[in-house]
């Protein structure tokens, strides 16, 4: 059930408004992986494990979209043949984004993560992280139970 939150970011969405258009010219100028301070969902990121404490970050990712374009071969073959149609990526967008935080938050282990917004040429989301190592992370006993890795 979204709660009241989730369906204000979802009429945001749909309406297209000035509000989130103005963000999003401004994150379109950003680089392709920023952390950020809070969530822009703060329950949606609350339901995926975030707390507002050390060891926690959040970073916004910025996934191009297409990409699955094959080139058509020169020589003469049956269009069913040729390769180019039915050509379908491995893994969705947000699995994308989450593999390419990971390389480059290689000590952080995902908590999860969540789509932001779409336009015509990129997708956003907002992955968490937690460092496992860190010791208010370690003295959290929800934290532990959803990192199973973590030394206690």
């Amino acid at each position: 059930m979204p709660t009241i939150e989730d369906k204000t970011w979802i009429r945001l969405l749909k309406e297209n408004g000035p509000e989130i258009r103005e963000r999003v010219v401004q994150w379109r100028k950003e680089n392709a992986i920023i952390r950020i301070d809070r969530p822009s969902r703060l329950q949606r990121a609350h339901r995926l494990g975030y707390k507002a404490k050390q060891g926690i970050i959040v970073v916004r990712m910025r996934v191009g979209t297409g990409g699955m374009r094959k080139k058509r071969p020169v020589a003469g073959r049956r269009p069913k043949h040729l390769g180019v149609t039915r050509i379908k990526a491995d893994d969705d967008m947000r699995t994308v984004s989450e593999r390419r935080v990971l390389e480059r938050y290689p000590n952080m282990t995902l908590l999860g993560s969540y789509f932001v917004y779409k336009d015509g040429m990129h997708y956003w989301f907002e992955i968490i992280l937690a460092d496992p190592m860190h010791p208010r992370i370690v003295q959290d006993k929800e934290l532990r139970q959803r990192l199973p890795h973590i030394m206690a």
